[in-house]
């Protein structure tokens, strides 16, 4: 059964992308098209925060690109001698949130302890930060710029300070169009589509739409969240999955459910 994910590949240690392999040990023929590239931003200003840990409380990672931004942080400005021998220890006396596997992973890699991880979204995030002694100092909240609301104002209301610092935007990918038209070529309407983000799937459903036609109603839509499957729902899709968890085994276990549903 042919299923398309809207997302970047990322091979693992196996050098397979986790999504590809654990949909197809359910039998789906999993396809990835990226919908989504990135512009860093304010880089130098969050590179100045880095090297300040005294003036934090600790970290919020909801993305692996706000992970990435420090990575070329480091990189851009010469600090990778600094952070390993240095701030990184500082860091770690502080803590790190995180929100997902995925991101926890970068964190580590990057030399930080993370918490948290297994708090599928900012929401899930921003109640286990509540459950915690709050820090005196503001919590540093590097995002996109298109964050979700949730977590800042759930941590406002507790009265835990933060501060954000956008440091990269969502643009489309240059291929959405020329990808999604090849796939429809070849593979014809999928059984399944999965959206990743918000903005992943404003930028691609005209296409899908355009590509489907009538057929657009065999198609189960899955969300890999709760801000995403609200974005389908406004859009007036019916959201026939949402994975438990943003992992490839959620997801998984939520196509399966929704593919042998039977139709209305």
């Amino acid at each position: 059964m042919k299923v398309l994910l809207l997302k970047d590949p990322k091979e693992d240690d196996c050098g397979q992308d986790p999504y590809i392999r654990e949909l197809g040990l359910y039998g789906f023929e999993a396809t990835l098209i990226p919908v989504l590239s990135f512009e860093f931003l304010s880089l130098p200003s969050f590179s100045e925060k880095l090297s300040h840990p005294e003036g934090y409380g600790g970290l919020i990672f909801t993305s692996p690109r706000a992970v990435e931004a420090v990575e070329l942080c480091l990189e851009k400005d010469n600090k990778a001698e600094v952070w390993k021998h240095s701030l990184k220890e500082k860091w770690n006396a502080k803590t790190v949130y995180v929100v997902g596997n995925a991101t926890a992973s970068l964190v580590n890699k990057i030399g930080l302890d993370a918490e948290g991880a297994n708090c599928g979204n900012a929401e899930k995030l921003a109640e286990y930060i509540c459950s915690r002694e709050s820090p005196a100092l503001p919590l540093l909240f590097p995002c996109g710029t298109v964050k979700g609301e949730i977590l800042p104002q759930m941590l406002k209301d507790r009265g835990i300070p933060m501060e954000s610092i956008t440091v990269y935007q969502k643009v489309p990918h240059p291929g959405i169009q020329v990808n999604l038209n090849s796939y429809y070529a070849k593979q014809g309407v999928p059984a399944s589509i999965t959206f990743f983000s918000p903005s992943g799937l404003a930028y691609s459903l005209k296409h899908i739409q355009e590509l489907s036609g009538d057929n657009i109603d065999r198609i189960k839509f899955a969300a890999i969240g709760p801000s995403t499957a609200r974005a389908l729902a406004a859009q007036g899709l019916p959201v026939s999955c949402m994975a438990e968890s943003p992992t490839p085994q959620g997801l998984a276990t939520g196509l399966r459910l929704a593919l042998e549903a039977p139709r209305c």
